[in-house]
């Protein structure tokens, strides 16, 4: 199987680069390649003649999206949408990546694949769009929905509280808002097992289990042997331009319907810091 991982470089490529048994993988990501571009699309699946192609190219600086709507627009919806055509022109499968931020956050179970949506960020708006055009274009495509993604080669939520635990006797961290930490390695694993089951529709792809900021920041500490206090606060307490949802925990239904399991976030945040420290 061969697989073209479009945005290769960022936190989810790293990951998607590993070798992995039965799975011929390349990569492409900026400046060889600009989604935006149709006809570099065109140009590189023609080289490649990919099975399928995995779109973990987007914009997703959640604050930044807010003062940057058009790139938001203009890379995550309306460059999807070129990958989706030219998918279909070069005959390759495609799974896009999407996100929880779907979703307003007002449910209190988690969110099933045909929960309606209704994003409160532009962010969230962008990729619900993209969403709803891929299926118009591709309606066999596979849309991977993820949440509070970490991993090693890119910024994550672990690593920037590492870096502030080394300096800092106390931090305060979100308690309001609770979803599911997803570490970008087992990720990707579930994502080329989806496209080896020739997996189509849109899934939930998430770490088992569920957590607050402030809890998942405090086994951050505690894994890393640090002795950073670590304070809850709210929402209105850390002023953010753009929404999150305040419950965005993904059901795993979807998932385990292709006899996909992924391990607890725990052991996953416990594997991701032996990696960081290696």
């Amino acid at each position: 199987m061969k697989v073209l991982i479009i945005g290769h470089l960022g936190l989810l490529g790293h990951a998607l680069m590993r070798p992995e048994r039965g799975v011929d993988v390349h990569g492409l990501d900026l400046p060889d390649i600009d989604i935006r571009d149709f006809s570099q699309l065109q140009k590189h699946l023609k080289q490649h003649s990919p099975d399928w192609i995995v779109l973990a190219a987007a914009y997703t600086d959640v604050d930044g999206c807010e003062s940057h709507q058009d790139r938001a627009f203009t890379v995550n919806r309306d460059g999807a949408l070129n990958v989706a055509r030219a998918a279909k022109e070069a005959n390759a499968r495609l799974l896009f990546l999407s996100t929880d931020y779907v979703f307003d956050g007002k449910k209190a179970s988690p969110y099933e694949v045909d929960d309606a949506r209704n994003p409160q960020s532009v962010y969230g708006r962008s990729k619900a769009e993209a969403e709803i055009g891929l299926l118009e274009v591709l309606p066999e495509c596979c849309i991977v929905r993820t949440s509070w993604m970490f991993g090693v080669g890119g910024k994550s939520f672990p690593d920037t509280i590492l870096k502030l635990a080394a300096s800092r006797s106390a931090l305060d961290v979100v308690n309001d808002q609770r979803g599911c930490p997803t570490y970008s390695v087992d990720l990707a694993r579930a994502i080329f097992q989806l496209c080896g089951k020739d997996a189509k529709g849109i899934l939930h792809a998430t770490n088992a289990g569920e957590c607050s900021w402030f809890e998942f920041a405090q086994e951050i500490v505690a894994g890393a042997l640090l002795t950073t206090q670590v304070r809850p606060v709210s929402t209105e307490q850390v002023a953010r331009p753009a929404p999150r949802p305040t419950y965005s925990v993904l059901s795993s239904k979807s998932l385990q319907r292709y006899g996909i399991e992924m391990p607890s976030w725990k052991d996953a945040l416990l594997r991701y810091l032996r990696e960081r420290n290696s």
